[in-house]
């Protein structure tokens, strides 16, 4: 909500001098930052340690994600109400999480990383990981 309203103030005033199609995309540019940091698109995101022991008791698997990355909207996205069933982690505000990444794909903090049945797998594909959650509820 924030950036949306930190749009409208420069839009408004892009709409005042007159030029309203600059207004429109300097909005759209904002809206599209705010849904890509929307706790909406993604589930709410826990920490490395509680993610792992979640994962452990309901077999669950663990997605590292970081805003902004389109292969993760793209994992979110394809799974649609699903995603909300695994556990979700933000390696920008976890640095263990980045960490586990890290030591999973030499050194690169390459996302979505996803980790079914501990085994992790870096980018897979979305219907491969819709069958895995299915397998594990």
């Amino acid at each position: 909500m924030l950036l949306v309203l930190c749009g409208s103030v420069p839009a408004a005033g892009l709409i005042v001098s007159g030029t309203p199609g600059a207004a429109v995309a300097i909005l759209l540019v904002f809206v599209l930052l705010a849904g890509v940091n929307s706790p909406l698109i993604f589930p709410r995101s826990t920490g490395v340690l509680v993610a792992q022991r979640r994962a452990a008791v309901d077999g669950r698997p663990v997605v590292f994600w970081r805003p902004g990355c389109t292969y993760c909207m793209r994992l979110r996205i394809r799974l649609g109400r699903s995603a909300r069933q695994m556990h979700w982690v933000n390696i920008w505000r976890d640095p263990d999480a980045a960490a586990a990444v890290r030591a999973t794909n030499n050194g690169n903090e390459t996302v979505p990383t996803v980790i079914v049945a501990g085994r992790p797998h870096t980018n897979p594909d979305p219907a491969w990981v819709r069958e895995q959650l299915s397998r594990s509820t």
